[in-house]
């Protein structure tokens, strides 16, 4: 669905993460972002998705996302967010959430995109792609009745 894009991110030198979201922005599509932070020996493999596209997603897959828990087994504890300030880029700001793992992007105070989860991501196409497919708008759902009601009925062939 869209344009796939991997980029690899590593501590904001030369506004990286900064021309990251202006790419996104730019495709209006989702891109697959490894993060490189300072100081963790992880890298955090997310997915950017531009504040539209998202909202977009989330009015056809009305339904939340949870979390399956496969894979989960090695991790003793799930690991609670720290708490942090927000972290500035450029003429941009993560805000990390607490709940649900996200990371609100914004810039002058506006959110322009969000960070997801790589299966949350994947879960919420894949949800968007089966509901639109089952769905016809007023007009066109009137159009195929009235095409319908037009044809020979089965016993008449």
């Amino acid at each position: 669905m869209g344009i796939e894009i991997d980029v690899v991110v590593g501590y904001p030198i030369n506004d990286e993460v900064e021309r990251v979201l202006g790419l996104a922005e730019a495709v209006d599509e989702p891109i697959t972002v490894t993060f490189m932070w300072e100081g963790h020996e992880k890298a955090e493999r997310v997915v950017l998705v531009p504040a539209a596209k998202l909202a977009l997603w989330e009015h056809w897959a009305p339904t939340a996302y949870t979390p399956s828990g496969a894979g989960e087994a090695d991790q003793a504890v799930a690991e609670e967010p720290e708490l942090a300030h927000p972290a500035e880029f450029g003429a941009f700001t993560l805000f990390r959430r607490r709940v649900g793992g996200r990371t609100a992007v914004a810039r002058k105070g506006v959110v322009v995109a969000e960070l997801l989860d790589p299966d949350e991501a994947h879960w919420l196409q894949e949800k968007v792609r089966n509901v639109r497919q089952g769905f016809m708008d007023p007009k066109q759902k009137a159009a195929f009745e009235e095409f319908l009601a037009r044809q020979a009925s089965l016993d008449d062939q």
